[in-house]
């Protein structure tokens, strides 16, 4: 059966993420190996590289994290006179999760593009290892996001109808931790949204991503994610040519920050917005750099000894 999952899960490559308190000296902490369990997840953050990851926040833990998307390294719009994409931004995020308890997270956040408000919940229904058996396979979580554009309309009817400005995503994330080294992960996703492009782009619009993390060091790993649009329920003649989103980067641990280093084909950052309007293309010089910035705070922390606060 694990054989089947793993052949189901993908392979698509690697994620890490940064402790704000040392996994070093978590460890030396641990007086009494029976007192806690320290937990190994699949993922170190709650991102990949766009996507999710099956990971949410831990109780109390508050999460800042800064996003930024650069222009094109190459093609058109790209290369020396733009610094290979640094003189622009394509997109900008600002958002704050927090755990209400280890499985339940919560997050607003607002981005450049479109002036785009995103709120989700996020709640982790299986662990892998876990349950009284501690058994379980796998890692499930639920997600379900809203996305609010708040710019002026750019024609007189673009949002006739103020649901227009609103839209959807909702996500399981099944994930796998197959080795001390190596996670794996797949996401069936369906977007619901009113503002399209034209009248065959389906209004709901399905999509899968693949995801992976390859530990390469102590503090340092490899992370992918891809996510299947075209090929599903969008038509591929569209007068718009859309393309499907890949990225990769590293994701480097440090005292207290989390950094990840990316390179991508999309434009923005919510999936609200990636999914549907990804318009660049790695084989046409579409690709751009792109990182992330993550603090985690405790906010409230716990009078029982035995309960460590987990920094991912």
């Amino acid at each position: 059966m694990l054989r089947t999952f793993t052949l189901i899960s993908f392979v698509c490559l690697l994620a890490t993420n940064i402790y704000a308190q040392s996994a070093d000296s978590l460890l030396k902490s641990v007086t009494d190996s029976n007192a806690f369990k320290i937990q190994n997840p699949a993922f170190k953050s709650t991102r990949i590289v766009l996507s999710h990851s099956t990971e949410t926040q831990k109780k109390h833990d508050l999460d800042m994290r800064i996003r930024h998307h650069f222009g094109d390294i190459g093609g058109e719009f790209g290369s020396a006179h733009t610094l290979y994409g640094l003189d622009v931004a394509t997109d900008l995020f600002i958002g704050f999760d927090y755990g209400i308890t280890d499985k339940l997270t919560v997050s607003i956040g607002r981005s450049k593009h479109d002036e785009l408000y995103n709120g989700f919940l996020k709640y982790k229904l299986f662990e892998q290892n876990g349950g009284s058996s501690h058994s379980f396979p796998l890692n499930v979580t639920l997600l379900a996001q809203m996305g609010w554009i708040a710019r002026a309309p750019f024609t007189t009817n673009e949002f006739s109808n103020y649901g227009n400005r609103f839209s959807y995503f909702l996500q399981p994330i099944i994930s796998r931790k197959i080795t001390q080294r190596i996670s794996l992960q797949v996401a069936p996703a369906v977007l619901l949204r009113k503002n399209t492009t034209e009248a065959r782009d389906p209004e709901n619009l399905f999509s899968i991503g693949f995801a992976g993390r390859l530990k390469l060091t102590k503090r340092l790993s490899f992370i992918a994610d891809y996510t299947l649009v075209n090929g599903l329920n969008r038509p591929t003649n569209l007068a718009q040519q859309f393309y499907n989103p890949l990225g990769v980067g590293l994701e480097i641990e440090t005292g207290g920050h989390v950094f990840s280093l990316n390179f991508m084909n999309s434009e923005y950052i919510s999936e609200n917005s990636f999914v549907p309007d990804t318009q660049k293309s790695w084989r046409k010089g579409g690709v751009r750099f792109g990182f992330t910035i993550s603090r985690n705070f405790t906010l409230f922390k716990s009078k029982d000894k035995n309960i460590q606060s987990k920094i991912y």
